[in-house]
Formats: structure tokens, sequence, C-alpha cells
């Protein structure tokens, strides 16, 4: 992997985290487009640069999470990001299988833009429009919904975006809280794949700490961008753009499939 193509990742994943999309999705798709090698390396880089993107919230929403009062907002992140820490610890082989499938992203980015398209409309009359207002249980429930996305192509913040919006959120409230929960579970991913990738390979070699470094500060910068953007595009025009976006996607991925440009 060299520099250009740790740039074109890291804009992709800064344009993608937030987004209900994929971005793992996105992120395969274009290191499959840029013939990169399918090693253990692009494996976690594919994983370690979301960190980037996540600390965009850290830094945006640095009062939120640096408000050490609010003891309850800490724990309720905790009760939410559970699951995903069980769920990928007892997965984690099947899952790193899975990112290795282009056609199991595509078909995940078909089913889930038809769901978006419909999704508006089905959770209707929220009664829960800010942080303080969402249960422990509410928490729970959204992070069980976030697992969904261990499935490439099914995008964590779509997952926990309509988690949110069947637990009665307004669909900025479920953006921001699908937010927060990607900090603490993004940093046990990332933290989790770069350990095992140290202990199996014996550390990391220059280049590859050069590549992560640059993939990370471009996804930083990017997602900053994203989150402002995606939050008042939400608030106008909800999922319906990204429901088509994401079939259209799907059924180009399949094209370049089927007529083999891409493995499956």
């Amino acid at each position: 992997m060299d520099t250009i193509q740790s740039v074109i990742i890291g804009i992709v994943e800064g344009l993608t985290e937030f987004l209900p999309v994929s971005s793992t999705g996105h992120m395969i798709i274009t290191e499959k487009l840029l013939h990169i090698a399918e090693d253990d390396f692009s494996k976690v880089f594919t994983i370690a640069i979301q960190l980037g993107a996540i600390l965009a919230v850290v830094v945006l929403y640095w009062k939120k999470f640096f408000d050490f009062k609010n003891w309850k907002f800490y724990l309720k992140i905790a009760a939410g990001v559970v699951p995903a820490l069980i769920l990928g610890f007892l997965f984690s082989n099947k899952i790193d299988a899975l990112l290795e499938s282009s056609t199991t992203v595509a078909l995940s980015l078909l089913v889930g833009g038809i769901i978006l398209l419909f999704i508006d409309n089905v959770f209707k009359n929220p009664q829960v429009d800010k942080e303080e207002d969402i249960s422990f249980f509410n928490a729970i429930v959204i992070g069980i919904w976030q697992c969904i996305a261990m499935i490439p192509g099914i995008s964590r913040s779509a997952a926990s975006i309509i988690g949110g919006m069947q637990q009665k959120l307004t669909r900025s409230a479920a953006a921001e809280f699908s937010f927060f929960l990607a900090v603490p579970t993004m940093l046990a991913a990332t933290g989790y794949k770069l350990l095992k990738y140290w202990q199996d390979n014996a550390g990391f070699t220059s280049n590859e700490i050069k590549q992560l470094a640059i993939g990370n500060v471009v996804a930083f910068v990017v997602a900053m961008l994203a989150i402002k953007f995606f939050i008042g595009f939400l608030k106008k025009h909800g999922f319906k753009i990204w429901g088509y976006y994401r079939i259209v996607v799907g059924i180009l991925l399949l094209i370049l499939i089927y007529t083999g440009y891409i493995k499956p």
C-alpha cells in the first residue's frame, strides 16, 4: 500500500463513516478497484483508519464527552457498546472472512438501500429529541441494532440510527447517539485489531505505520466536514436519497463482480 492509496481510502472513510452507506463496504470496494493486496495489513488498515473519523466526533462534541459531571452519558454509552464488544469478540474470525466477500457487500448495500427507502414512514411520532432523555434500555436496544452492521455493507451508522428511531428518537437525536456509540465501539475494534496484528507479525513496519498515520489524519479531516453536513441534511431530507444511492452502488458492484472486474 502506498501513500496515494492511503489518502484515497482515508477520504472514502471520512466521507462514509457517518453516512448510512457502509464505510467498510466502500473501503473494501475501493481497495479492490485500486488492486490493493488482500493481506492481513489491508484488513487491519480498513478497521484502524476508522479511528481517525471517530476522533472527529470527540472534537465536534467535546463538551459532551468531557462533561464529567454527566456520568449518565458515559453509562449509557457503555451500555450501548456492550453487545458489539461481546459479539465482536465471539465472531471476530467470521467477520474477517466476510470482509473478503464483495458479494456480501453488494447484497447488503441493496437490501439496506431498499429498507432506507421506506424507513422514514415506518417510525413516526418520535418522542426523544436529546441525549438526556435516552434511557439505559434505549441505549442497550440501539447497541443491539448496531451489531447488525458486523455484516460488511450494512452500515453501522444506518443500523444504529434505525435502532434509535425504533426507540422513538428523532432522526437527528438517533444520528448523534449513533456518533457517540461509534467512539468506544471503534476504539475497541481498532485496539483489538492493532494488538492482534502486532502479536502475529512482531510489530509494524515503518511503511505500515506511515500509511496508518496518513489514512487516519485524512479520515479525521474529511469526517469533520461530513458529520456537519449529514446532521443538517438528515433533518431536512431523511433517508430516501441514501436508499437510492445504496441501491445504485450495490447494482454497480454486482455488475463489476459478474464481469470479473472484481472478485466475488
